[in-house]
């Protein structure tokens, strides 16, 4: 650096300059990169020698990480030798050996099953103190909720830990009570799948006080998933995750009962032990009121919904199946046609070159294995030959038959129903989903897919399918959220808002909106409340960035307390680092103020929309409580079957379907007070496809 400022003048241009200026700056970043070897040490080469690690202290960490692959390859003595202490002598012994964490002291529990019923007195001792909840986990031979069964659970309670086993449940009616009987209080982690597999045994549940997953989904509904051994990590607790005792997927397998009975007291004594500071956490953040009064009701519904399952006509399943195969094979000769030669159309592959070398189409993208032949691809292609659309409709086809024709089949039960699961804890929004089959995903856009609820018949003679749709729900609540005066006056006047914000956009009269205009003001009502871009309005509509930005412009305009209304949202969703629905759901959104543009943005978007949808979900949930209280106390000869977006499906005795008519009608339109009226539409008929 020396040599440098002394022919400092030889040099020239910005070089000289830049020198010239931050001399001192340079000179201060040489003396900081300079490394100081004058200095007297007090220990060895040998001192700083990489020991080891403190197993007990990491696994623990890891434990609360959730890296549960590594905790494995501790347990199987991967690392040994690694070690200061001897805590992975016990570490590595066999994966599906329990060892308690260190500061857990677990007191003797007593055993009820087949053979042994040590545990019924202290059973007896239990139900006595009807004041104090129990907390109960429960454990399955599988993973699917109707098809799997109850294997074993334990009971936890302040004057003891009952463990008990299948055999025991069904031999011993004091267990069996214990259960039924709605005095006595208690507490499960993940209640509605206890309320299915004791239904299946025959002793209905009844009793339950408190949902261990449901309270965590709602301190954090942004996790994919939940397990009580996260939930004990997040209140400071240390216990084995179940898929460290069982494995999962297709290695999951239930241990021997001394494993499994030495986890599940394990789990219950620590669920009991942290539930008050679970309820203690949800009280202050507000949330124990949403728990109390829609969550955990809703459970039961939800249960009793899956428990009922819908009935399956069959026959007329596999004859929508023909038809659609028939049509297929129509379709499919008309590409053949187009293309001018015979080519396996569900191949990916064999497709890419028919497009794009053959006739000689522009390639949209590129993957590994070629061009890209997806649904985006063709629809970009869609008016560069004849071919594409057929495709398309053949693509669509196909899909309908494989997945809901062939997949219903396969799910339809002995019953001849479908139950499938409803998923209370999972979407990060409030809003319930459904698998094994997913019934919310059944399309309705295409005649072909709405045809299949005509498969979707009521269990018994004599009876009808109702069905029961809020309408433009989520706009309406954005209506009530942002107080814009003429969003609010179109639905007091009960204007199609879809043509009215085609009419204030475009400025014409009612009778001058043309089906593309309303589709345009349609395609931006419900984008906005997602946030929607310009680009993302051009790309559904198929218009320039330019006319989706102005079309945006415009709307704001007209409805100004909603343009202000979304931006309060992210501005409080910055100084909070979360959102809250009506009703005080919670979402946390850490990517708020993140420095990446991409996932700044997509939490700016959620944060407009979670607010909305959530609310619209909350709102849906709060009328299936009331309506199923309704239901069961005025014992109407009716059932809550599914729960699809905004839509609420029933089966009802013919004699008394108008009657439900109005009381549905009239529960969920006075589910909540807005500024506006909740509009619902009914209709029934002897199949889901004739509710309409």
């Amino acid at each position: 650096m020396d040599g440098v400022y002394e022919h400092l003048d030889e040099l020239k241009g910005k070089l000289k300059e830049n020198l010239t200026v931050h001399e001192d700056a340079a000179r201060l970043s040489r003396k900081l990169v300079l490394i100081e070897d004058a200095v007297s040490l007090t220990m060895t080469l040998d001192d700083a020698r990489y020991a080891g690690f403190y197993a007990a202290t990491f696994i623990s960490f890891l434990e609360q990480l959730g890296f549960r692959s590594l905790i494995e390859r501790l347990r199987e003595g991967a690392l040994a030798g690694y070690v200061l202490d001897d805590a992975v002598t016990q570490a590595s012994q066999e994966k599906t050996a329990y060892h308690p964490a260190p500061s857990h002291t677990f007191s003797k529990a007593h055993v009820i099953t087949g053979e042994t019923t040590e545990g019924l007195d202290e059973l007896t001792r239990i139900r006595a103190d009807v004041n104090t909840p129990s907390c109960i986990v429960l454990y399955y031979d599988g993973a699917r909720p109707h098809r799997a069964h109850l294997a074993a659970g334990a009971i936890a309670h302040p004057l003891g830990t009952v463990i008990f086993n299948r055999a025991g449940l069904i031999r011993h009616a004091a267990l069996q009570q214990f259960f039924t009987d709605p005095a006595i209080k208690k507490v499960f982690y993940d209640t509605k799948r206890a309320m299915i597999a004791f239904e299946r045994l025959g002793f209905p549940l009844q009793g339950y006080a408190g949902d261990g997953l449901i309270a965590q989904y709602l301190l954090d509904a942004t996790r994919s998933s939940y397990t009580l051994s996260d939930l004990a990590a997040f209140f400071g607790e240390t216990v084995p995750d179940d898929a460290d005792v069982f494995g999962k997927g297709s290695k999951f397998r239930l241990p021997e009962e001394p494993v499994l009975f030495s986890h599940a007291q394990a789990q219950a004594e620590v669920f009991f032990r942290l539930y008050p500071s679970v309820l203690e956490r949800l009280k202050a953040l507000d949330l124990l009121n949403l728990y109390e009064s829609i969550e955990l009701p809703l459970v039961g519904v939800l249960a009793r919904m899956e428990i009922a399952g819908i009935k399956i006509d069959r026959t007329a399943l596999e004859e929508i199946g023909r038809s659609l195969l028939s049509r297929m094979k129509e379709v499919e000769t008309e590409v053949y046609e187009l293309a001018g030669v015979e080519f396996n159309v569900n191949s990916p592959k064999q497709l890419a070159e028919i497009l794009f070398e053959k006739l000689m189409l522009p390639p949209q993208k590129k993957t590994k294995t070629g061009y890209s032949t997806d649904a985006e691809t063709l629809e970009a292609l869609a008016g560069a030959h004849p071919v594409i659309e057929p495709i398309l409709t053949y693509r669509m086809l196909s899909k309908l038959y494989s997945t809901y024709v062939e997949g219903l089949i396969k799910e339809i039960h002995e019953d001849g129903k479908i139950h499938t699961t409803f998923h209370q804890a999972l979407t990060s929004t409030g809003r319930l989903s459904s698998s094994e089959p997913n019934l919310q995903n059944i399309p309705m856009r295409q005649e072909e897919g709405r045809l299949l609820r005509k498969a979707f018949i009521p269990s018994e003679k004599n009876w009808r399918i109702l069905s029961a749709d809020y309408s433009q729900i989520e706009l309406r609540v954005l209506a009530h959220m942002s107080g814009d005066p003429r969003l609010i006056e179109a639905f007091l006047h009960d204007e199609d808002i879809h043509t009215q914000t085609a009419m204030d956009v475009f400025h014409v009269k009612r009778e001058e909106v043309s089906p593309l205009m309303r589709r345009h003001a349609k395609a931006v009502n419900f984008g906005i409340i997602y946030g929607i871009s310009d680009f993302g309005l051009a790309q559904n509509l198929k218009i320039s960035r330019q006319e989706a930005k102005a079309f945006i412009t415009r709307y704001f305009e007209v409805y100004p307390e909603v343009r202000r209304f979304l931006d309060r949202l992210i501005e409080e969703a910055r100084e909070k680092g979360y959102v809250t629905t009506l009703f005080g759901r919670r979402r946390e959104l850490p990517e708020i103020n993140d420095r990446n543009f991409a996932r700044r943005s997509f939490a700016e978007r959620t944060a407009m929309n979670t607010p909305i949808q959530g609310t619209a979900a909350d709102i849906i949930k709060k009328a299936m409580v009331e309506l199923e209280r309704v239901l069961l106390e005025d014992e109407i000869p009716a059932r809550m079957l599914l729960q699809v977006h905004d839509e609420l499906v029933f089966e009802v005795d013919a004699a008394h379907a108008e009657a439900l008519a109005e009381l549905v009608r009239d529960k969920m339109s006075h589910a909540v007070a807005l500024r506006v009226p909740l509009k619902v539409d009914v209709a029934y008929g002897p199949t889901w496809y004739d509710a309409k």
